[in-house]
Parts: C-alpha cells; structure tokens; sequence
C-alpha cells in the first residue's frame, strides 16, 4: 500500500478553517477542481463532478468534529488506485489562534500505474487542493 500527506499552514483559525472544509459536501467551496458535489445517502456519500464531467463517487468513513477530521474512501474514480482511503484534518498551531495546519493524507493500493506515479498524483491533488484553499482563505 502506498501513502502520501501534505501539510499547510493557512491564515485562519483552527474554528473558521474547519467551518469551510468541515462538511462533506463542501468541496465546491473551496476546491475549483470540484465544481459540483451531490450529497447521497443522507450526506454519507458525495457524488463529485471535475471540470471534465469525470464522476468521483466517495464515502464518509470517519468524522470527528472534535478533533477537526474526517476521512472518506473512493467507491468509484478515473484514478489507477483501489483501496484509496483519505484524510483531511485541521490542526492548531501552538502559540498562534490566527493560523491552521491543514494535513491532507492518503493511502491507497496503485492499480495500472506505479507506486511512484500514483503518489506522484495524489500528492499534487493535495498541494494543489491546499494552495486553493490559501487562495479562498485570503481572497
């Protein structure tokens, strides 16, 4: 099983971070290349569409409002993984209220493509997914 997490500081607390990715069905709020999510199954699972119209089709595995996370597994997507599971997480940073550590991660089994290209992916997706984030955050 391969793996892969990217971190970023952004300029907003811990609270107002986690207000806007917090929900499940939130990702159009945030993350351009998400400009459509259908909540199914009483929000439990999303039915996102890209740009393209490609269908990536997720379901919630874990939420914990707490401790600011949630992670979700791939049911169905135009990616050459299986067994992906995700998390996304807001973390304090210590000392500072004005500032969030966001943690995007993932593991997943590589399926029609190497270890190294199907990490290579998903650690773009998260660096890009968190600089959108930076990018709303501040806009």
């Amino acid at each position: 099983m391969a793996s892969t997490s990217v971190s970023r500081i952004v300029p907003a607390s811990p609270d107002q971070v986690w207000s806007l990715i917090g929900g499940f069905d939130a990702l159009p709020d945030w993350l351009p290349y998400i400009p459509e999510s259908t909540a199914l199954e009483g929000g439990r699972v999303r039915r996102l569409k890209n740009p393209e119209g490609e269908v990536i089709t997720e379901r919630l595995v874990d939420f914990n409002e707490a401790e600011r996370r949630y992670s979700y597994a791939i049911l169905e997507a135009p990616f050459p993984v299986n067994g992906y599971v995700s998390t996304l997480r807001v973390h304090p940073v210590p000392g500072r209220d004005d500032v969030a550590e966001v943690q995007w991660s993932g593991r997943f089994n590589p399926d029609g493509a190497t270890e190294t290209e199907v990490v290579d992916l998903f650690t773009g997706i998260y660096a890009d997914g968190l600089e959108a984030l930076d990018k709303t955050l501040t806009a």
